[in-house]
């Protein structure tokens, strides 16, 4: 079974991620808008169950905290992707080492960067274009991350939530 671990913004940032995720993100209808903390990994749903307090530990220690979205930004050329950028993104990043710590087994060739996906897959040209765009227009978006969620995927490629884990206020 696969599984991730994420947070999802409050619905005013959501709102305004779908408006351009419905065009640029074919995977709009398979997950709302989020920043991943931990990519899809592989574990029995016996590990999972085994996680859980693990999670629950990370986050009774954790405080609740507020992000702000700034920027768009992209990837490329490492991906065809372009994103909303985290301001300060210190608290995600202690988030996911205390996470990937207890969940060990998920390597990437990439460095960890929190971002909200709001296109990817997309041609060069394509990515291009938008980027250009959306560079000039100016994004203040503030959320509180006050919980992060361990997901699971159908087969149908969608996520959905297997457990939420509250932060300290």
């Amino acid at each position: 079974m696969y599984f991730g671990i994420a947070v999802f913004p409050q619905k005013h940032v959501q709102d305004v991620a779908n408006s351009y995720r419905k065009r640029y993100d074919p995977h709009y209808t398979l997950i709302p808008p989020h920043i991943t903390l931990m990519d899809r990994f592989e574990m029995a749903e016996e590990e999972a169950e085994k996680l859980v307090p693990e999670l629950e530990r990370i986050a009774s220690e954790t405080e609740a905290f507020r992000i702000r979205l700034h920027k768009v930004s992209n990837f490329y050329p490492a991906s065809h992707t372009i994103y909303l950028a985290v301001e300060d993104s210190a608290p995600l990043v202690t988030l996911h080492k205390k996470i990937k710590s207890v969940v060990g087994r998920v390597e990437s060739p990439y460095e960890f960067i929190p971002h909200l996906t709001i296109g990817q897959k997309l041609p060069q040209d394509e990515l291009h274009d938008i980027y250009s765009s959306l560079r000039m227009t100016t994004f203040d978006l503030e959320t509180k991350i006050d919980r992060f969620h361990l997901l699971y995927q159908l087969e149908n490629g969608s996520w959905n939530i297997y457990q939420s884990f509250l932060l300290k206020r």
